[in-house]
């Protein structure tokens, strides 16, 4: 008996790069005793086997159903518009790394029922391919080039070459094409140049320069003696620096030791007999001053007593004063102040 079959049995495994288009095929061919709706199905086979198949994409009715995986939805559809003539292939568009898989085409119309799966990989290429140079760039050292891609996937393939002077690698040259490092020993000046390296996969190819610069050696002695020299130099001016400021502060300090002592050129204090003249010149103001009737039972100081010590030091008892002859005159009726007059005690001292 004759029924449903699958035509498209020759490949069943795909490669692609990420951001390219697949075309998954799928064509069948109908018998005459299949009587029933026509049903195509597309559905992802997970890697877990404990995990449920997810249908993708579905052709039943005469209605496409294409929103049963959300990672799919917008870049996927039938490749036939009409399913049902017997082409159920599918296309993914702009294809993800997450898209790597295994697909599985079904088609059913009763009795019969027929699938088919298919591998697909998605490969990244190489991206971001960075070169550079690892050691010193002396002559007689060992240098290596390394190359890493940052993007892509596995399994990457580095290779070097040369792209000036002889454009040939040098012949102490070791190459490592799974890391990407190129090691050169012994460097010499003529290993100079620009080198580039390649980095590929099945996919695609992307590539990177370094330029190397191999010097002579560094004169090491020399810097040290000039790094001892400087240090030298550097403490001499930090020592001259300390000392002006120690000879300006003790300049400053002598200074204000100078202007609190007592210059030479000051004249000498009053003497005590000077003093003594001020006062009784004061006392003769004072009572001049004081009307006749007030002289009346006050005794003069004669000019010739000058004031001793003890003038100037009072003794700590009270004196005696001798009582007033005449009564003081109301000095209030006469809009006068009162005056306090000196007068001169039993002993000729006056108070």
């Amino acid at each position: 008996t004759r029924s449903l079959t699958i035509t498209s049995v020759d490949q069943s495994m795909f490669e692609k790069a990420q951001g390219e288009k697949v075309t998954l095929p799928c064509t069948f061919e109908l018998s005459e005793e299949d009587e029933g709706p026509l049903d195509i199905e597309w559905v992802l086979i997970p890697a877990d086997n404990q995990k449920r198949e997810q249908i993708i994409i579905m052709y039943a009715v005469d209605r496409v159903y294409n929103h049963y995986y959300a990672a799919l939805t917008g870049r996927m559809q039938f490749t036939n518009l009409d399913p049902k003539s017997g082409d159920g292939s599918l296309d993914i568009l702009n294809l993800k790394a997450a898209d790597t898989g295994t697909y599985q085409c079904k088609v059913k119309k009763a009795p019969g029922v027929q699938s088919k799966k298919i591998q697909l990989t998605v490969l990244v290429k190489p991206a971001r391919t960075k070169c550079s140079v690892e050691g010193s760039q002396e002559i007689g050292k060992d240098v290596t080039l390394k190359c890493v891609s940052q993007e892509g996937s596995p399994l990457l393939s580095y290779d070097w070459r040369r792209v000036s002077g002889t454009q040939e690698l040098p012949a102490t040259s070791m190459l490592n094409k799974n890391t990407g490092e190129l090691r050169l020993k012994n460097a010499s000046r003529e290993y100079s140049g620009t080198y580039n390296c390649v980095a590929s996969n099945r996919v695609g190819t992307d590539e990177c320069s370094v330029e190397l610069n191999v010097t002579p050696p560094v004169n090491t002695a020399g810097i040290i003696t000039g790094a001892i020299i400087g240090t030298l130099l550097g403490l001499s001016v930090l020592c001259s620096l300390i000392f002006c400021c120690c000879k300006k502060h003790r300049e400053k300090k002598y200074e204000k030791e100078v202007h609190h002592d007592i210059r030479e050129d000051v004249p000498p204090p009053k003497s005590r007999s000077s003093t003594a003249r001020s006062y009784i010149g004061s006392n003769r103001s004072s009572l001049g001053s004081m009307s006749p009737s007030n002289m009346e039972g006050y005794t003069k100081t004669p000019y010739s007593q000058v004031p001793s010590e003890d003038f100037e030091r009072a003794p700590p008892q009270t004196p005696a004063f001798a009582p007033s002859k005449v009564a003081a005159p109301n000095l209030s009726r006469m809009g006068a102040v009162p005056v306090m007059i000196p007068a001169q005690s039993k002993d000729g001292s006056i108070v």
